[in-house]
C-alpha cells in the first residue's frame, strides 16, 4: 500500500511542477502581504512580527489546501483517467493519501518565501523547537480546509470549484484575523471569528510560534469544523461515486 501511495504522490507532484501556477499563487500572495504590510508596520516588533509571519504562513497554506486542492480534484473528475483509477482493486486510499501528501508538500513549499522574508526583513524571533511546533501546527490547522476542498472538489465541476473556493477563502482569511489584527476589527467581528475555522487555525499557529495562550472557544470550534468537513467530504465522495458508477 505504501508503494502505491508513493506512486500517486510522485505522479501528482510531477503534475504540480509541470503546471506550477497554483503553487506560485499560494506563495506570492502571502509573500506580497509580508512585504507590503508586515515589514513596514510590524517588522520592528519581535512579537508582532513573529505572529504576523505565522499568520502569513497559514494564509499561504490555506490557499494551497483550499483553492488548489479543490480545483485539482474537480478537474481530475472530468478526466477519463479518473473513472478507470477508481475501478481498480486498490480502493480509494492510495489516491486519497497521495493527494493529501502532495497538498501538505505544496503547503510547506508555499510558506518558504514568507519564512525568508520574516527572517531577513523583520525582527521576528523563533527558536528551532517553536519553528518545528509551528510547522506541525500548520498541518493540523489546515485539516478542515483540506477536507472542505475535497467536499467542494467532489461536489462541483471545475468552474464551480474555482469560484466557490476563492469566494470562501478570502472572507475566512480576513475574518479569522490572518490579514488584519483582530484588535482592529469591530467587536461583533471578533466574536464571529471565534466560530470560524480560520480563527481556530490562527490561534493554534500563534500558540505554537509565540507561546500566546489560545482562545479555548476557537480551538473547540476548530475541532468541530474538522468533524463537520470530514463528514461533508465523505458524503460528497460517496455521492459522486454513486452518480458516476452505479
Amino acid at each position: 500500500m505504501s508503494s502505491l501511495i508513493l506512486a500517486h504522490t510522485r505522479f501528482l507532484m510531477i503534475e504540480q511542477f509541470r503546471v506550477p501556477i497554483g503553487l506560485v499563487a499560494s506563495s506570492f500572495f502571502p509573500a506580497a502581504a509580508m512585504l507590503a504590510f508586515v515589514v513596514p508596520f510590524a517588522g520592528d516588533d519581535p512579537l508582532a512580527a513573529t505572529r504576523a509571519t505565522a499568520s502569513m504562513m497559514l494564509f499561504g497554506a490555506i490557499s494551497a489546501a483550499l483553492i488548489s486542492l479543490s480545483i485539482s480534484v474537480s478537474q481530475d473528475r472530468e478526466q477519463p483517467w479518473n473513472p478507470y483509477l477508481r475501478t481498480l482493486p486498490a480502493g480509494p486510499l492510495p489516491a486519497f493519501a497521495g493527494r493529501i501528501v502532495t497538498t501538505v508538500i505544496s503547503m510547506f513549499l508555499s510558506v518558504i518565501p514568507v519564512l525568508i522574508i520574516g527572517a531577513a526583513f523583520t525582527a521576528a524571533e523563533i527558536t528551532p523547537t517553536r519553528l518545528l511546533a509551528g510547522l506541525g501546527a500548520l498541518v493540523v490547522a489546515t485539516i478542515p480546509f483540506i477536507l472542505l476542498a475535497l467536499f467542494i472538489g467532489y461536489l462541483l465541476p471545475s468552474k464551480g470549484a474555482i469560484a466557490v473556493s476563492q469566494v470562501a477563502f478570502f472572507p475566512l482569511a480576513i475574518l479569522g484575523g490572518l490579514m488584519l489584527p483582530l484588535q482592529l476589527m469591530p467587536s461583533f467581528v471578533q466574536t464571529l471569528s471565534l466560530f470560524l475555522p480560520s480563527r481556530g487555525a490562527g490561534e493554534l499557529m500563534w500558540w505554537a510560534t509565540t507561546g500566546a495562550a489560545p482562545h479555548g472557544t476557537a480551538l473547540v470550534t476548530l475541532g468541530v469544523w474538522i468533524a463537520v468537513t470530514a463528514a461533508l467530504a465523505a458524503w460528497a465522495y460517496r455521492r459522486d461515486e454513486g452518480r458516476r458508477f452505479s
